[in-house]
């Protein structure tokens, strides 16, 4: 199947552009076939931050699949979960692969699993997908498809330790409400890079909140594209970078439709040597888009010397007609004065230094929705900041 490029632009430092020509974060080739990409080198914007040598082949065709992940799927009455070879229609329904690793994933699985949630059904219990890295090499496929009218929600719950690539489609029918929560809690020798592809119907609402902890690198490509107008789209994630950790969220909402909707936060924090956070926030305004309303934020909190963050917001709008469009983005380090004022109200540093992080992250956390699942996250951040001060 032919390349195709998705014609658009962006720029490099965040400011908001019209009529600009195509930048290559936007103007990215799609297509199903791994051959239609060149290898990376590192020097491509798309790679810049990226350190290759740690994808362990997945960019350049030499990871072979050597080990495997084990899926099992948790669903209450109205879901059908089905396992299904590459013929089925649903599989690339979303979008096309947008980079090589994407595009090796997709031409390399060999099974997909498929959730499927009726129209008209209103699910009281989320759908759990647990995720289990097995060792070695794997490629994956996950498609959730939700009916018309209908309301789910969905965990993805990543652990274990592999070496994983893999596509995640989420198909949202008109009127229907999606959330979805990935976490990726692996060990801390796995690597995961995979792109999320989000197909929203008409006055569908879907909301993404993704929670990377764990990972020797992590890799997540979050994309939205409007299939009708009244979409609305809303991209909430939080992240832990530890010692050594690679953590890179690039996101790109494509506002192609009339009458659509987006807000963005995605909020991390760093500690230790070589801690490394990435997030791209790509927002495209089309000419036909007409309406739109949409905003990104990214904080980031600095808790040690010896990490790092890259954070790059772009905006393009190529019409006028707009409803709002804003976008921001900040990286700091932990103040010693909110310290401070805490232990001198007798609050012990270790926890004062918790509390201050508790609630740098809680809003987020609030937007999960599943109070045992928060309890879970809540205790892993003071984990690793325990582990931090030990």
């Amino acid at each position: 199947m032919a390349a195709e490029t998705i014609p658009a632009g962006s720029t490099t430092d965040g400011a908001i552009q019209v009529g600009q020509p195509t930048d290559a974060r936007i103007g990215a080739i799609a297509s199903y076939d791994v051959a239609d990409f060149p290898v990376p080198h590192g020097r491509e914007e798309d790679w810049r931050f990226t350190p290759l040598e740690r994808l362990r082949g997945l960019h350049d065709g030499t990871a072979e699949a050597t080990g495997g992940v084990r899926v099992e799927v948790s669903a209450p009455e109205g879901v059908t979960v089905e396992t299904v070879d590459r013929t089925d229609p649903r599989l690339g329904k979303a979008g096309k692969p947008v980079d090589r690793v994407a595009a090796q994933a997709y031409s390399s699985f060999e099974k997909a699993s498929v959730v499927s949630v009726a129209k008209e059904t209103v699910l009281t219990e989320p759908v759990r997908i647990s995720v289990h890295g097995e060792g070695g090499t794997a490629y994956g496929h996950q498609v959730v498809e939700v009916g018309a009218f209908a309301e789910a929600v969905v965990v993805i719950d990543h652990t274990g330790d592999a070496t994983l690539a893999a596509n995640v489609e989420y198909l949202i029918g008109d009127g229907a409400k999606l959330t979805v929560v990935s976490i990726q809690d692996w060990d801390d020798t796995a690597v995961h890079a995979a792109q999320h592809t989000a197909l929203v119907g008409r006055d569908a609402t879907f909301k993404s909140v993704v929670v990377t902890f764990g990972g020797d690198l992590v890799r997540l490509h979050p994309r939205v594209i409007y299939g009708a107008p009244g979409g609305e789209a809303e991209l909430y994630g939080l992240y832990f970078t530890d010692n050594g950790q690679h953590q890179e969220h690039r996101l790109f909402i494509d506002h192609d439709t009339p009458h659509c909707r987006s807000n963005v936060a995605y909020k991390g924090a760093l500690q230790g040597k070589d801690a490394h956070a990435v997030w791209i926030g790509d927002v495209l305004i089309r000419a036909a888009a007409e309406g739109t309303d949409t905003y990104e934020l990214n904080r980031n909190l600095v808790l040690t010397d010896g990490a790092r963050v890259d954070s790059v917001p772009n905006l393009e709008i190529e019409t006028g007609e707009i409803v709002g469009a804003g976008h921001a983005s900040a990286t700091g380090r932990f103040e010693d004065e909110q310290l401070f004022y805490l232990m001198a109200r007798g609050i012990p540093a270790d926890e004062a230094r918790r509390l201050v992080v508790r609630g740098f992250f809680a809003e987020l956390v609030q937007q999960i929705g599943i109070p045992e699942l928060e309890e879970r996250l809540i205790a892993k951040i003071e984990a690793e900041l325990e582990a931090s001060v030990a």
